[in-house]
């Protein structure tokens, strides 16, 4: 158990539940309930081994956090996840009911040996270390064993596509795709795969860009040309100048063969777009978690990111 103040929030808190879940304990030295709940949460810590972090906050000491929350009464506690408040409860549960709370968010032993075998493959693969298939083959077996686990699947396959796999590929992905919604994220990796797909195995994946020029000066409308063309750009890595020739056929036609062009330009936004920075508060105006720092100046936004806004705009502009 850590006590957290705004100095160490960002650190203790909103940075920790990036990795591991973190429940957060609104409390005062007043208040009766709260000394009650305290030594329960903390035996729960203690029996969970790790699967979850307790920190407390004295709502009267830290009251720009307890605002930040929106906390009306204590005790309460709130459980954050990437960075986030997920759930929360009020007043001072039997530990049947908090164990229950928490088991409904917290991954199991299964799910955290595969997230540890999947960290350690991931590892390998960034650093080059040993065999890239062994890698990923350990990568494959966590995902068999969190099945559930979107996060983990969503790297098997971005690993299996960027190192050629792309029948691997296709089975790691299809369980994603059947999901009711489909995540914008797997639907921007099936972007990606077809148009290495299509470069793989159609002849004109082959074309230089000159041939397709060509055939695109002589008409403008020829949306066939435009697309095959995108997705050769994708594959040379040029997705700039592809999401460029994808809006050249929006702004024409919006409905054109199902709308594949903009599934297409909105996929390579979602894989183009920056993970969120690991926020300094010593450099910005508000932290991660919303907490407003006073006297600080504002980031400068990243490179990366200021692209995504821009072809964002340019879509928008395009389907407006």
């Amino acid at each position: 158990m850590i006590n957290v103040t705004v100095a160490n929030f960002e650190a203790e808190v909103i940075e920790a539940s990036m990795h591991t879940p973190v429940l957060v304990d609104f409390w005062a030295p007043w208040c009766g309930p709260c000394k009650v709940i305290g030594p329960i949460l903390e035996k729960v810590e203690a029996e969970y081994g790790g699967r979850f972090k307790l920190v407390k906050i004295d709502s009267d000491q830290e009251q720009q956090l307890a605002a930040a929350f929106g906390i009306r009464s204590i005790p309460t506690c709130v459980l954050l996840m990437g960075g986030q408040p997920v759930d929360g409860f009020m007043g001072a549960l039997p530990e049947g009911q908090i164990k229950a709370f928490l088991d409904k968010h917290l991954p199991g032993e299964d799910e955290l040996a595969a997230q540890a075998e999947a960290e350690e493959a991931q590892q390998m693969l960034a650093q080059g270390q040993g065999d890239p298939d062994s890698a990923l083959d350990r990568l494959a077996q966590a995902v068999a064993q969190a099945p559930d686990n979107n996060d983990l699947r969503f790297e098997l396959v971005k690993q299996y596509i960027g190192h050629g796999r792309f029948a691997e590929a296709a089975g790691a992905l299809a369980p994603a795709m059947a999901q009711i919604p489909v995540q914008l994220r797997f639907e921007a990796l099936a972007q990606w795969l077809n148009a290495l797909e299509f470069v793989a195995n159609d002849p004109r994946g082959q074309w230089p860009l000159e041939k397709f020029d060509e055939l695109i000066a002589q008409n403008k409308r020829d949306f066939e040309t435009r697309f095959s063309k995108s997705r050769v750009l994708i594959a040379m890595g040029e997705w700039p100048d592809a999401l460029d020739e994808l809006l050249e056929i929006i702004m024409r036609d919006k409905k054109w063969d199902d709308e594949a062009p903009r599934k297409t330009y909105v996929g390579l936004l979602e894989l183009m777009t920056p993970p969120r920075p690991k926020t300094d508060p010593a450099a910005a105006g508000k932290s991660a978690g919303g907490i407003e720092l006073a006297g600080k100046a504002a980031v400068q936004e990243d490179p990366q990111a200021q692209l995504v806004s821009q072809y964002r705009r340019k879509l928008s502009m395009a389907l407006n």
